[in-house]
């Protein structure tokens, strides 16, 4: 910085008195010795002119131009930013620029904001709409904020069946039409893999991007037997085909039974290769992890709380929350391979392009979706997790302790062993 600054003083007072050619002499020089682009450079040599003589100041000579250039948006529209933002369930700019108008209708449709009263008029809103992906992540930025607990992988591989399934490995072209679901189950055991405890079956369709969650007492196969025959009766389209990994708890008879009767294709990923299941893994962290929380629920209460949890999410990851799909790949610049993305769209509109649906099932759906209040399930989302980590998080901090204790006392042969976190 202090170089900078000589180097301005230095040209300063050449650059005043030059001519056109001269000057842009001066600001090549500029440029490549402090790495400004030319705009900063012009105007860091032209305060310098104005500047008293003397010994160079930093504060004087060195500009932030983002606190001194005019705000473009106002005060009201960044609070309702926010707003919108803490009721979508605190999406990413991206998404949230492209289901900005969606929100906004169903704010305004259930009298949450209303124009003229309070923050929120017709230019507030024509300013959030207006909003880049960029800007609102540079607004919202002080609001984010991490977990930092971590779950542990509760997988058993299942070697009954195996080689009677059809395996489905990453890069396999799947069905044109919606349907097709990657399916996995989240254990929510905390720091321990011991004893009962809760789980989540999740569902994700790969072509519309449609999600169903549900938490089942155990994976003992008839709760996962349940959990399918309550997701194939909830989907608003036919289950054509399921994609599991290959735990004990999909590999088995019960479950391939009941997708033969219901005429459901049945496939499996390849052992300990999770790109075969890319879309349902990053779905498990997102989704699961990021409204469950990584704390141990073992309890009928909770089991409860859980399944109120995931029809409210559910509603508002299938209706208000765009996601975006790969459609190939392309080169940069220097021509280095980059992943392509097609538009953010919310699963809802995918699943109506589709053109699957008859125009009685698009208007049924269309009704259920007027009907859905963003911020009223916002509010019962957020009273449920505070419940659950009311009742689990001082369980799972006292579980957590216990094994650090036995971790931490000496072997045998009389070395202390160091505890080692749970990841």
């Amino acid at each position: 910085m202090n170089t900078r600054i000589e180097i301005t003083k230095k040209y300063a007072t050449a650059y005043a008195k030059a001519g056109r050619q001269q000057k842009s002499a001066i600001l090549d020089a500029v440029t490549d010795i402090t790495g400004w682009n030319r705009d900063h450079a012009r105007q860091q040599l032209m305060r310098r002119t104005r500047q008293p003589k003397g010994r160079a100041n930093a504060t004087v000579a060195v500009i932030d131009r983002r606190k001194t250039k005019a705000r473009k948006y106002s005060y009201d529209a960044i609070k309702i930013l926010q707003y919108v933002w803490s009721v979508a369930g605190g999406i990413c700019g991206k998404y949230l620029a492209q289901a900005m108008v969606d929100l906004l209708n169903s704010l305004e449709a259930h009298n949450h904001l209303v124009p003229g009263q309070g923050r929120y008029s017709t230019n507030v809103r024509d300013e959030l709409v207006s909003m880049s992906p960029a800007t609102i992540d540079r607004y919202l930025a002080p609001a984010r904020a991490r977990d930092t607990l971590r779950g542990k992988s509760a997988t058993k591989p299942g070697t009954l069946l195996r080689n009677s399934i059809q395996v489905r490995k990453a890069g396999d072209e799947v069905e044109a039409e919606p349907g097709f679901f990657e399916v996995d189950t989240v254990a929510h055991c905390g720091p321990t893999l011991k004893g009962e405890f809760i789980r989540s079956v999740n569902y994700t369709d790969m072509h519309t991007g449609w999600v169903y969650t549900r938490a089942v007492k155990n994976n003992a196969a008839v709760h996962i037997v349940a959990a399918c025959t309550h997701f194939v009766e909830a989907v608003p389209y036919l289950v054509t085909g399921l994609d599991f990994d290959n735990g004990s708890e999909f590999i088995n008879h019960d479950l391939i039974d009941w997708a033969a009767q219901r005429k459901i294709f049945f496939t499996r990923g390849r052992p300990y290769t999770k790109n075969d299941q890319a879309t349902i893994e990053s779905k498990n962290n997102h989704l699961v992890r990021r409204y469950g929380f990584y704390y141990r629920y073992d309890t009928t209460t909770e089991l409860g709380l859980m399944t109120t949890l995931w029809a409210l999410v559910n509603d508002r990851l299938n209706y208000f929350t765009p996601t975006k799909k790969p459609t190939g790949y392309s080169t940069d610049s220097v021509g280095r391979r980059k992943r392509v993305y097609d538009t953010p769209r919310t699963p809802f509109v995918r699943l109506l392009d589709s053109g699957i649906l008859n125009r009685k099932q698009v208007a049924e759906l269309r009704a259920y979706k007027a009907g859905l209040d963003p911020v009223h399930i916002a509010a019962e989302i957020d009273r449920i997790q505070q419940r659950l980590i009311k009742l689990a998080a001082g369980k799972t901090a006292r579980m957590e302790r216990e094994i650090e204790a036995k971790q931490a006392l000496p072997d045998s042969s009389g070395i202390r062993v160091r505890p080692s976190r749970v990841g």
